[in-house]
């Protein structure tokens, strides 16, 4: 038996995440370079980013070819650009003035893809690279990391938007991503549930309640 989807969220009907959408209209322009293997995935934040966030622009690829387009954009923008990405000579964006009129590029994919699409495209190091500051706790209880750190790109863009834009409220894209979390909790089996309980948070970092 089919599954009938959504044509606006594009998630099962039983799962539809409409009623949990209000659209925010940031200065900053979000600009994700998205592995292939994320685009269906059941649990992809990004789906949800560009629900939330309109205007956010998301090309799909690896190779240099495959963000041809995003280049010229990129040449063509008269906006400060940066590529969200920790290493050593990255900066934190809570530390330093950034307008907020700029362009953020974001990796979506696990950390080892993240770091396969940063390599194979070495022409993103033109940018100066910004992370945030350590201490902010990830709300993806469904999907595993590597790295205890790890957010989702969902998550990262709300955290940026919020050191770059405080009077910007960020909460509805929280708001649709722990609605996202909640229902794909609903569709485990009952033995399974368990292991996702909610940790407490405030504001994106752990809560000591």
């Amino acid at each position: 038996m089919s599954r009938h989807y959504c044509i606006t969220c594009r998630y099962p009907q039983n799962a539809c995440l409409c009623a949990s959408i209000q659209p925010i209209s940031p200065t900053t322009q979000l600009v994700v370079l998205q592995h292939p293997s994320e685009v269906e995935h059941k649990k992809n934040s990004v789906r949800i980013l560009s629900l939330v966030v309109p205007k956010t622009l998301v090309y799909v690829g690896e190779f240099a070819a495959d963000f041809a387009d995003l280049q010229q954009y990129l040449t063509a923008c008269n906006k400060p650009i940066y590529l969200v990405y920790p290493s050593t000579s990255s900066v934190s964006v809570e530390e330093q003035h950034i307008n907020s009129d700029c362009v953020l590029l974001l990796l979506d994919g696990t950390w080892r893809k993240a770091f396969k699409i940063l390599q194979l495209n070495p022409w993103l190091l033109q940018y100066p690279a910004v992370h945030l500051a350590q201490g902010y706790e990830s709300r993806y209880r469904i999907r595993k990391s590597s790295r205890s750190d790890s957010l989702s790109t969902l998550e990262a863009c709300a955290y940026m938007l919020n050191a770059l834009e405080p009077a910007l409220d960020i909460q509805p894209l929280t708001k649709a991503f722990d609605a996202m979390v909640t229902l794909r909790i609903k569709a485990m089996p009952s033995a399974v549930q368990a292991r996702y309980l909610e940790p407490n948070t405030v504001n994106g970092k752990q809560s000591s309640t």
